[in-house]
């Protein structure tokens, strides 16, 4: 049997359009024959989740997007089918979230859990919302801004009242106060550079008296030296004399002492004799009586002469 060339052609024509679907889908990441098993997965929103973007459990990517509905017409949620091209045994207790980056596209995550039983071709896997790292900035950033605004407010209620303060008048008086201050300014500097100089002299000679100090420093050294020797030497004279004229006198006073203690002597008598003791208070007492009587009669112990004639007048 004999085939035409428009046979031929039709049929060659065929298996390009067959050989181009199967590669795009293959390119696409699809099972070309799709026979491998598929889960499903419901999100509120995918983001930047696009067909063939990767499906991975702890970094190991299982599988890809497959495709992507529409949940319901009003499109409240959309059903993400998720084929595995691995032969992995996921939990049914698992649970899928949508991670995204800045740089790279979005993927699905699935934490795997601990269940015994495995979700099998067909099954639906539970899903959570996985904010990201914009999110987490968008979380974070939230707080932040209003507290800028809150100090931006603060910012432009001060700048207000301080124009509201700042008025022409005060101004002009702050300017001058200003100006007053660079006169003083100016005027402290001129003060300081002629003070300059003579502080510089008498930092100097006081470096040089500190100097000559030092220079003499044996020598005021050997002169306190010579005060102290004199000085030891004139408290140890002191003290000397001292000591001799106390020895002296202590030895004239243990005379005396003996002296009086000598039933010998006078005095020694005296002190020791009792009889002599009394007839010497018996004598004194007759000399007070005398006195006393002189004192009272004295007409009796004197003699008045009148005209030559003596006048003996006794009581």
């Amino acid at each position: 049997m004999k085939i035409s060339n428009e046979l031929k052609v039709g049929l060659l024509a065929l298996a390009a359009m067959i050989g181009l679907i199967l590669g795009f889908r293959f390119l696409k990441g699809k099972d070309v024959f799709n026979r491998t098993p598929k889960i499903y997965a419901t999100f509120k929103s995918v983001g930047a989740l696009e067909k063939s973007n990767f499906v991975k459990i702890n970094g190991l990517t299982i599988g890809t997007v497959y495709g992507m509905e529409p949940v319901d017409a009003n499109l409240s949620a959309v059903k993400v089918t998720i084929s595995i091209s691995q032969n992995v045994n996921i939990p049914t207790n698992s649970v899928a979230y949508i991670s995204g980056s800045l740089l790279g596209a979005s993927n699905i995550i699935i934490e795997k859990g601990n269940a015994a039983t495995f979700l099998q071709n067909g099954d639906k896997i539970s899903t959570r919302i996985e904010e990201g790292l914009l999110g987490d900035l968008t979380t974070e950033a939230k707080p932040l801004m209003g507290k800028v605004r809150n100090v931006a407010d603060s910012l432009n209620l001060l700048l207000s009242n301080v124009n509201n303060t700042l008025d022409a008048h005060t101004q002009r008086e702050l300017q001058m106060v200003i100006s007053n201050l660079k006169i003083t300014t100016l005027s402290i500097n001129k003060l300081l550079d002629a003070a300059t100089k003579p502080l510089a002299a008498t930092l100097e000679n006081a470096n040089s008296v500190t100097g000559n100090l030092k220079n003499q420093n044996a020598e005021i050294e050997s002169i306190l030296s010579n005060a102290n020797t004199f000085t030891n030497d004139l408290a140890q004279l002191r003290i000397e004399r001292t000591l001799d004229s106390l020895n002296s006198t202590i030895s004239e006073l243990k005379q005396v002492l003996a002296k009086v203690s000598n039933p010998n002597s006078s005095l020694g008598a005296l002190m020791s004799d009792k009889k002599l003791y009394n007839k010497l208070n018996d004598v004194l007492l007759s000399a007070e009586i005398l006195l006393d009587d002189v004192r009272v009669h004295p007409k009796r112990y004197v003699n008045i002469s009148v005209f030559g004639k003596k006048i003996n007048q006794a009581n």
